[in-house]
């Protein structure tokens, strides 16, 4: 008490320097939060730069070419008019002399083969000396392509855009998209564009507007709250001091520091700001209270009583909301690293600063204590009532409330195993420009994303044999009966179309030691969109173009893919090897069940020790632990219910959720604990608990849950879930602390 009361002088004594160098910290933290906060939705933010399966996705970008593809559709009146097609052999121009670029394709730049003097050479596939009907006829020899270059009603032309593999690029998104934009401009002023580049700038713009909008909103709604919440207006400009002031600081250290915001740590300044109302709030009406109860003794021992009621119970939901979220740093996703760490961070300096920033405050302020007077209130609801009714209402029907609220606890322990887990890339882009070109370009193509699949052999010989390309026709006629797979190319297609065209059987009229030779010139400069082999001509390629689908259709098609391959070539001789981003995107899932198994029972165990500490009684330890799992349950069986899988936002809940439901459980234990040297039951000191912790317990939740609501506003699906999720748990929290956790002491705790 003596230490204490010598911390708050000395808090006072420097008040004035205090007050300059958080002054200080505020204004550089404001400065480089305007100047340098930036969005990084990029794929590394998923997947750590050592991670197995993103080098091995580096590694497929730098031999076969990157799948960060621009797709550009041109609505046109005739695709095969020649004015129009002049117009992509321009924008070619313009476009491969960007440093970015590895390439560009579209019907101005195909070629298809001939086959003369025992080689292979290429001409144009367009050419507007040939009539329609014949350019016609000669498409439908190469289907597969065509259709990727021209819808089939010959209303749009499609040109794509292969930029340089994902490390080359990814500081310099932003500037890649708006100046492909203006090249497209200068020829097309009607155009939709789209494919992984377009949506991953999308998902940052998206993430960047809602974290101003959020921020907004939170200080909107925090000042409203303050103005039911606080006991006298004289309180307001502190406690919004003491909110803003911790996560101006954090932001500013992300930024000097040159981390971004991802669409995981934008949710991190509403939730610091609604957590440090709880603290403020719950500070501030102790204070108040002790104030009026205490008036014959100086301000620094009424600050330093006041600091004593309040830091015990404040300290451990500080710390079972940071174990909820440091366990998101076990996540192999360091999206999720970064969230828990700096979480982490903002939940430390909330709870120091708010208790300096409070101290220095009310030093200043004058001693006069008034009945608490709300600047706004609700005169018709009296909290002492309701909480005498609940008290009477958990001791008279202790047995029924625990019967009930322990089957609806063992239905959502069931409910756990009914939530799928899956993520919607769609869910992660709001309703927006981005998303209808999206929509408009897969409605007339086969897809917008890729795939390649590569076929080698296991001792490494060459694959240029006639049993292989037999092997690979099979496949490949598998691979397009598949109903999630469009279009897919390899050197089959230049077999067929030879087949077709000049009645030619590339792999069978012809000795196996000239394929090599005339196929040496198939991956040329200008046909490297399409990888058809190795350079060693040791793997063969297919390329598969698909639409945007979930993890859990993706996981599908590669199985899918997979066992195909397994049916069709001896696994003893062959391996196939499948590349793309959306095998990394389909480990997703994987990932999201580690996330949840060592997130959550890591702070469950951690929790379970807090709590143990804290009560010093296993016994009551367990009773008080159940409670705090229930709002998880009744979360399931909302999931289940509702059919909202858990993906890249949603993973992070439980863990989070764990700790912040026992906030509120803190805060009734404590005084239910310190009423043990007062003589009395169970029932008469859980009563006595609720009376004197009520305001705190519903103070805390209606912040969080108002914090929680603004989350769920956002237009991204995902993050909107979250948000609604959240604030469900929450109030759940509190219903099952003032019904379910009273009843299991009253009933079990001696």
């Amino acid at each position: 008490m003596r230490k204490l009361e010598q911390i708050i002088k000395m808090l006072i004594q420097f008040r004035c320097i205090i007050i300059t160098v958080l002054t200080i910290l505020l204004c550089v933290s404001g400065y480089q939060i305007l100047n340098k906060l930036t969005i990084d939705n990029s794929l590394t933010i998923w997947f750590l730069d050592d991670d197995p399966s993103y080098k091995a996705y580096v590694d497929f970008q730098e031999e076969f070419g990157s799948d960060e593809i621009f797709i550009a559709m041109f609505p046109v009146s005739n695709a095969l008019d020649a004015k129009a097609i002049e117009k992509l052999s321009r924008l070619h121009e313009s476009i491969d002399s960007l440093f970015y670029v590895k390439t560009s394709f579209s019907l101005a730049k195909a070629k298809y083969p001939i086959y003369t003097n025992q080689r292979l050479v290429f001409d144009n596939l367009y050419n507007s000396r040939r009539s329609e009907k014949g350019l016609k006829t000669l498409f439908s020899k190469l289907p597969n392509i065509t259709s990727q270059l021209i819808s089939k009603d010959n209303k749009n032309l499609f040109f794509y855009i292969q930029l340089n593999p994902t490390p080359t690029i990814e500081k310099k998104r932003k500037e890649i998209l708006g100046e492909l934009n203006s090249k497209i401009e200068i020829y097309f002023d009607n155009y939709h564009l789209t494919g992984p580049p377009v949506l991953n700038d999308a998902y940052s713009n998206g993430i960047y507007k809602e974290s101003i909008i959020f921020g907004v909103l939170t200080v909107l709604v925090i000042t409203i709250m303050l103005l039911f919440l606080l006991p006298n207006r004289r309180y307001l400009f502190v406690s919004l001091f003491a909110v803003a002031a911790p996560v101006t600081i954090l932001f500013g250290i992300i930024t000097s520091l040159g981390f971004a915001l991802n669409m995981i740590s934008m949710l991190i300044p509403t939730i610091l700001l609604v957590y440090s109302v709880s603290d403020v709030v719950h500070v501030i009406n102790i204070y108040h209270k002790e104030g009026i109860l205490n008036k014959d003794i100086d301000k620094v021992k009424l600050l330093t009583l006041s600091i004593r009621k309040s830091f015990t119970p404040c300290f451990y939901t500080t710390l079972t909301t940071f174990v909820g979220y440091f366990a998101l740093y076990l996540s192999p996703l360091p999206a999720f690293n970064n969230m828990g760490i700096f979480t982490c961070i903002g939940l430390l300096l909330s709870f120091f600063l708010v208790y300096i920033i409070t101290i220095i405050g009310f030093s200043f302020m004058s001693f006069e204590f008034n009945p608490s007077k709300p600047i706004f209130s609700i005169k018709q609801f009296s909290q002492t009532r309701f909480i005498n009714w609940l008290n009477n209402l958990t001791t008279r029907y202790k047995t029924s409330i625990v019967i009930g609220f322990s089957f609806v606890l063992l239905f959502g322990i069931y409910s756990v195993f009914l939530v799928k887990i899956d993520t919607n890339s769609l869910d992660l882009l709001a309703e927006g420009k981005a998303k209808t070109d999206l929509r408009l370009v897969e409605r007339k193509l086969s897809g917008s994303s890729r795939l390649q699949l590569n076929i080698s052999k296991s001792n490494s010989e060459s694959i240029l044999d006639k049993g292989t390309v037999v092997l690979l026709e099979k496949f490949q006629k598998k691979l397009e009966n598949n109903p999630l797979i469009g279009d897919p190319v390899s050197v089959v297609n230049i077999k067929s179309f030879l087949g077709k065209r000049t009645k030619l059987s590339l792999f069978s009229n012809i000795s196996e030691k000239n394929i090599q030779n005339i196929l040496s010139t198939i991956d040329q400069e200008e046909n490297s969109f399409f990888k058809f082999f190795s350079e060693d001509f040791k793997s063969a390629a297919i390329t598969i173009n698909f639409k945007e689908i979930k993890t859990s259709q993706l996981e599908k098609l590669i199985l899918d893919i997979t066992n195909d391959f397994e049916k069709t070539f001896d696994t003893n001789k062959y391996k196939i090897d499948i590349n793309g981003f959306a095998v990394v995107f389909s480990q997703l899932n994987n990932f999201i069940l580690q996330t949840q198994f060592k997130s959550f029972f890591a702070a469950f165990f951690v929790a379970f020790l807090c709590l143990w500490v804290f009560i010093k009684s296993i016994k009551t330890t367990l009773l008080v632990l159940i409670p705090n799992v229930l709002p998880l349950a009744i979360l399931a069986i909302f999931m289940s219910v509702l059919s909202i899988p858990l993906d890249v936002t949603t993973a992070m809940i439980t863990p989070i959720m764990l700790g912040i439901a026992m906030d509120d459980t803190i805060h009734l234990v404590y005084k239910y604990r310190k009423s043990k040297s007062i003589k009395g039951t169970p029932e008469y000191r859980m009563n006595n608990a609720m009376l004197y912790t009520g305001n705190a317990l519903f103070s805390t939740t209606i912040a969080l849950v108002a914090g929680f609501i603004i989350i769920s506003t956002s237009a991204v699906p995902s993050v909107r879930d979250f948000g609604l999720l959240c604030a469900i748990t929450v109030a759940v929290a509190l219903i099952t602390d003032i019904f379910y956790l009273p009843s299991l002491l009253k009933k079990f705790d001696s």
